[in-house]
């Protein structure tokens, strides 16, 4: 028991005594970190968040109002779906250049499918059309290629042109581009201030 409890005060006291040697600046009462100038001198150390600002938005009529509450609230819904949209081809596009053959390469995008279908499929599914067409576009933002585009290099041409048929009966467009400057700009805003944790 003295062995354990010795070695235990080692593991606490050692990070302790590192954090009391570091140097520190006394600011109005507060206690900041402070790194080394090159004279020696110690400076405060302040990490500043980074926030980001934009001019503040004048609606017409509640009902442009009201549109850009929806935006928001469908923004926080599909956005996270975007980005993991995003990791997920990544990953993936990184493990099909570790396989040689095309038909490795087919049994591993299937079983991706299979894995991403179980996954997300229901919840998809119960996006309303206006939240679809939002993510397809920002699928297009966050992974540099169209819905249609990304079906056609991993599925071809023939499922990209079927699930592109499907879209259009339903009002979307799957080679749907974002648009920062243009028709997507209040998205784009919206987005950096979710990314910021401002929204």
């Amino acid at each position: 028991m003295g062995k354990f409890a010795a070695i235990l005060s080692i593991i606490i006291l050692v990070p302790i005594s590192d954090c009391l040697g570091q140097q520190t600046v006394i600011i109005d009462g507060y206690t900041i970190p402070a790194i080394i100038n090159l004279n020696g001198e110690p400076l405060p150390n302040w990490v500043i968040p980074e926030i980001v600002v934009f001019p503040q938005r004048k609606f017409k009529s509640k009902k442009d109002y009201r549109q850009y509450q929806r935006m928001i609230r469908n923004l926080k819904i599909v956005y996270p779906y975007a980005r993991i949209a995003r990791i997920k081809l990544m990953d993936m596009n990184y493990q099909l250049t570790q396989l040689h053959t095309k038909k490795e390469k087919e049994k591993y995008i299937n079983q991706v499918e299979k894995e991403i279908r179980d996954e997300f499929e229901k919840k998809l599914m119960g996006l309303s059309i206006s939240q679809g067409k939002m993510l397809i576009k920002l699928i297009d933002r966050e992974t540099g290629e169209t819905s249609y585009q990304l079906l056609k290099e991993l599925k071809g041409g023939f499922s990209a042109g079927f699930w592109q048929a499907v879209a259009r009966i339903f009002g979307s467009n799957l080679k749907s581009e974002f648009d920062e400057e243009g028709e997507d700009k209040i998205l784009n805003e919206l987005i950096m201030l979710y990314e910021h944790q401002q929204l």
